[in-house]
């Protein structure tokens, strides 16, 4: 099997494809200046156009991890995600408290789906 990668860096590719299933990175807002919500539609954004370069859609989440500088802000976080996520089709979700890669970043988002 053939692996295929999408928005490839230095340090990480954005998604990476292998057989039926879309492997994405971790993802932080554009504009970190936004509140836990705001940052929280902003990944939400960049993970639909990931999904759709790779050939899939938020209805094929297979699994998404949360990661919350800080857990107060949980309520923030899902008033985006339950706005955004297909009802139908939830994804197995974690969300865990992290310090994340810088502290102007409130809101971190990995996921996994099938193509």
């Amino acid at each position: 099997m053939s692996i295929k990668r999408h928005g490839v860096g230095p340090r990480l590719s954005q998604a990476a494809v292998h057989d039926n299933t879309v492997y994405l990175a971790g993802m932080v807002a554009g504009d970190p200046s936004a509140d836990t919500k705001g940052q929280t539609e902003q990944i939400l954004k960049k993970i639909d156009e990931t999904l759709a370069a790779a050939g899939s859609h938020k209805s094929k989440l297979l699994s998404a991890t949360v990661y919350l500088a800080n857990m107060a802000t949980y309520n923030d976080m899902n008033a985006a995600w339950d706005a955004w996520v297909d009802k139908s089709n939830t994804p197995a979700r974690a969300t865990v408290e992290a310090r994340l890669a810088s502290s102007k970043y409130l809101v971190e988002i990995m996921c996994v789906a099938a193509i």
